[in-house]
């Protein structure tokens, strides 16, 4: 008999819906890394994209129980669009925010970002993990959003189309360009990647 930890997307699912809750925490484990960076790179604040995080697993916790997940072997496809639409409502929800200006002009948000933020951004920095990553976020929002998409999400390029609802050869050009801006950015800061 296969241990839980060998066992496919599929059977952890089903073993979820028969009640072994320690088959969800597989799950979770295996894919946690892959959804929180996908996440993060589209909000950029490790606190919003801890949020998100959990309420993205609460939702697909919730559709699995209701019946609602139909398995077709795509479960890391299925919950980064969970996660990526839950993104995109907490980007709407900002919009519809309105600003907070202090007596001095300052805005309310600028004073939430402390120096503990910046701290840990430089020892992140030194990670070439964490260069990546800001290099990707220096790119336009239609080509980051594919690249996460792909990479961190390893939804296909059909996937992506439908998610973000452009046509195959948009997100398949919005990758190429933001792979070329990426190369560009890393010659013009002379990075050597490992």
């Amino acid at each position: 008999m296969q241990t839980i930890h060998h066992q496919t997307d599929a059977q952890l699912v089903q073993s979820f819906k028969d009640g072994n809750a320690g088959a969800l925490e597989t799950l979770i484990y295996r894919y946690k890394d892959k959804i929180y960076t996908g996440i993060f790179m589209l909000v950029k604040d490790q606190y919003t994209a801890e949020d998100i995080f959990q309420d993205s697993f609460l939702k697909i916790i919730r559709t699995i129980q209701a019946g609602r997940y139909a398995e077709q072997g795509k479960f890391l496809p299925w919950a980064m669009r969970v996660a990526h639409n839950l993104c995109m409502d907490h980007f709407r929800k900002i919009r519809q925010q309105v600003p907070v200006t202090l007596s001095d002009g300052t805005d309310l948000a600028e004073l939430l970002c402390g120096p503990e933020d910046i701290a840990s951004a430089k020892m992140e920095k030194r990670q070439t993990h964490e260069t990546i990553r800001q290099l990707i976020e220096m790119l336009p929002e239609e080509q980051r959003e594919v690249i996460v998409l792909r990479i961190y999400g390893d939804l296909s390029f059909k996937e992506i189309s439908d998610l973000t609802r452009v046509s195959i050869n948009t997100a398949l050009g919005r990758m190429r360009y933001g792979l070329i801006n990426l190369r560009r950015l890393i010659e013009e800061k002379k990075l050597v990647l490992r």
